[in-house]
């Protein structure tokens, strides 16, 4: 018996023990209080190369789920390797990322209720950055502070978070990162709010692959952007749609897209 539970405890926590760190110096951490959601947040920073010998001022890429952005040893499937990416094109940008907070990751990243899964708590979760992160990073760190110098990025539930955040807060988000959304969380929610919606100029970049898993994934995203050209000129070119052939929803589909993404939109 105490075999088998010391084979699951390896099983289960060996990775921990054994992965080393794969965050590149550019990449720190602080904690934050989030009195909108009665929590701790912790926060990882991406500063660009040359930001220490530097003046300038730099535009901000908040993006949810930061375990995965930057850290195989804290990656739940696999790290997006945002450090990696953009120091290999020595990009000028910042990357804020937050933490989920494991079980409440559904209630944080979801805008509306759904019956089956709960949820609907986005609302505090985007009040928690426009409110109080973007305060602290804009008095922290140089930054570029405007709408056109800040965008919101995630996938699955991350994805569908940052489109609402671009309805809900159009003059703090100008550019959004819409990864593998999951619209189908509060599907005709979203589409009452979007019909109540009267403009919409926030650059997008949508993506997602063609075998996600969920057939809905596809038509939801191409409807969302559907309403989007709907509300500006198609030649104004600020949405672009991705389909990537035998994309997963998974960290490989985001990591290869990343630098695609952030070239597009900055």
């Amino acid at each position: 018996m105490k075999n088998i539970t010391l084979l699951l405890f390896i099983l289960v926590f060996g990775k921990t023990f054994s992965q080393q760190s794969t965050a590149s110096k550019q990449v720190s951490t602080f904690t934050l209080d989030a009195p909108q959601l009665l929590s701790t947040k912790k926060i990882w920073i991406y500063l660009p190369i040359g930001y220490n010998n530097s003046t300038k001022r730099y535009p901000v890429i908040y993006m949810h789920d930061a375990q995965n952005l930057f850290d195989a040893k804290t990656s739940y499937v696999g790290e997006w390797n945002v450090d990696e990416t953009l120091d290999s094109i020595k990009a000028q940008v910042i990357i804020v990322g937050i933490e989920n907070e494991g079980n409440k990751r559904i209630e944080e990243l979801t805008p509306f209720k759904n019956e089956k899964y709960g949820g609907g708590k986005a609302d505090a979760y985007l009040d928690f950055i426009v409110s109080t992160l973007k305060p602290k990073i804009d008095a922290t760190y140089r930054t570029k502070t405007n709408a056109h110098n800040t965008c919101i990025m995630g996938s699955s539930l991350g994805g569908l978070t940052s489109f609402y955040a671009a309805l809900k807060y159009p003059k703090i988000f100008g550019k959004i990162g819409c990864f593998s959304p999951s619209f189908w969380f509060g599907r005709d929610a979203m589409n009452e709010l979007m019909s109540k919606t009267e403009s919409f100029r926030t650059k997008v970049y949508f993506l997602c692959g063609d075998n996600e898993g969920d057939p809905d994934v596809i038509p939801d995203m191409e409807s969302i952007e559907h309403w989007v050209n709907t509300k500006r000129c198609e030649c104004n070119k600020l949405n672009k749609k991705v389909i990537v052939k035998g994309g997963q929803h998974n960290e490989k589909l985001w990591r290869e897209s990343f630098k695609k993404a952030y070239l597009w939109l900055f």
